[in-house]
């Protein structure tokens, strides 16, 4: 560990941080641009074979820049395509953004340093950053965006040269250091640990934007939500958040055991997919849609008004058809198959919506983290590893082996540091920010 390192574990103020060189290399989980193709014609495409830890380069910092020493970060579904190099190598996406000048041609490298969600602190900053300085504790937003472009000014979503830091540029979280522009930068919920407070943002953000923000779905009191999977990772901030706006969420979980967890988090109507009578091929089955919606309605009386999608391939005919007359299909993703099937005449003729929905934007992710630091959403964190081996915690996520979300330690030595409001913990209490590790 390098003394800059050290150093921000320890709390160092900000003057002893900037006395302190950067090191010229750090350690961090990668992929290797010679890897690719190495899964050509199999079938289970183990990441534990294409993920590597080691020593990268510390890059050259850009004006609008900062460099974190990375505490703690989260695996999510998108370090997973990754890692298998589907649906395209995201090498790809680091040769696209290399031809964009200086700037974009530091990321275009034969390694790729992944991960979308991290917590840390701030160890430099560019000659431009202005609301950031050394020795703040941060979480990082995912949402890498041009600010000069006049889109951004309307939704950073709409920006045509938007990214997905860590999966569709170099850098992520997953390291000892990462680089980020200061516009990633949101203040670290002060009553949560570093696993706690890294873990949270690309999902309860995405959640957000999908339920509330002004460019999704646009819950209102009382409407009915189906949440597909309300135990993983976006699922188990949809519920949270559903609840909190006076919406009715309905959740879709696979065992008892989950359907017991999302009733602790205050979920009354619980669908246990094992018990439905389904056959072999499950949700894709076109009368899957009518078994499905007759168990919402003898728990709630009615259809929802929304159903909060990402699973894809294997549910989205059936999400098109419990939606209500006039019901929103809000989805983000795709993580069973992008080709997705429907009867559109269910769409169509019931006056149906289905609404894309990407990411979130910088408003979107600073808003989610004040729900976050107030409270009123609880990190769903069920395990943790440690940097070395980051490959296990990706294989959990591939093969689902996992509830909510699953955290790295990068510089972070051991867990349950950084808690700077024990009082505000106290009140909230640690069997709800501890939930899904009991």
């Amino acid at each position: 560990m390098s003394d800059l390192l050290q150093a921000a574990v320890a709390g160092a103020a900000p003057e002893e941080l900037l006395s302190i060189e950067l090191p010229s290399s750090y350690r961090a989980a990668h992929l290797r641009k010679e890897d690719v193709g190495i899964f050509d014609g199999e079938t289970d495409k183990d990441v534990r074979r294409s993920l590597h830890v080691g020593e990268v380069a510390m890059p050259e910092l850009a004006p609008n820049e900062c460099v974190v020493a990375v505490m703690s970060a989260a695996i999510n579904f998108n370090t997973v395509w990754s890692a298998i190099f589907e649906p395209v190598p995201t090498f790809a996406f680091l040769e696209k953004f290399g031809q964009q000048g200086w700037h974009g041609s530091r990321h275009d490298l034969p390694y790729q340093q992944v991960g979308s969600d991290g917590s840390g602190v701030v160890v430099r900053v560019g000659s431009a950053v202005k609301s950031w300085k050394v020795g703040d504790k941060v979480v990082i937003s995912p949402s890498y965006v041009d600010e000069e472009d006049h889109a951004s000014y309307d939704d950073g979503m709409m920006n045509e040269t938007q990214l997905a830091w860590g999966f569709e540029t170099n850098f992520g979280s997953l390291g000892e250091f990462c680089v980020v522009k200061a516009n990633q930068l949101i203040r670290k919920p002060a009553h949560l640990s570093w696993e706690e407070a890294g873990s949270n943002t690309l999902c309860a953000a995405t959640a957000y934007r999908m339920l509330v923000g002004k460019h999704g779905a646009q819950m209102k009191q009382g409407d009915v939500v189906l949440v597909w999977g309300a135990t993983g990772g976006l699922g188990s901030y949809a519920t949270q958040i559903v609840r909190n706006g006076g919406g009715i969420p309905v959740a879709v979980v696979g065992s008892q055991e989950k359907a017991e967890l999302v009733r602790a988090q205050g979920c009354e109507y619980v669908i246990n997919r094992c018990e439905l009578d389904l056959d072999e091929s499950g949700f894709r089955h076109p009368k899957a849609g009518r078994v499905l919606g007759k168990a919402i309605r003898s728990l709630v009386g009615e259809d929802p008004k929304i159903v909060f999608e990402y699973l894809g391939a294997e549910t989205f005919g059936t999400s098109v058809y419990v939606a209500k007359r006039g019901g929103k299909i809000v989805t983000c993703g795709s993580s069973t198959g992008y080709r997705h099937e429907y009867d559109n005449r269910y769409l169509w003729m019931r006056l149906k919506q289905i609404i894309g929905s990407h990411a979130f934007n910088y408003h979107e992710a600073v808003e989610t983290n004040r729900l976050i630091s107030r409270g009123m959403i609880h990190p769903t964190l069920s395990k943790v590893y440690s940097l070395d081996a980051v490959a296990e915690a990706t294989r959990a996520v591939q093969t689902n082996q996992h509830i909510g979300k699953v955290a790295v330690l990068c510089a972070a030595p051991s867990e349950n540091l950084g808690i700077d409001d024990p009082e505000l913990r106290a009140r909230i209490g640690e069997d709800k920010i501890n939930l899904y590790r009991r």
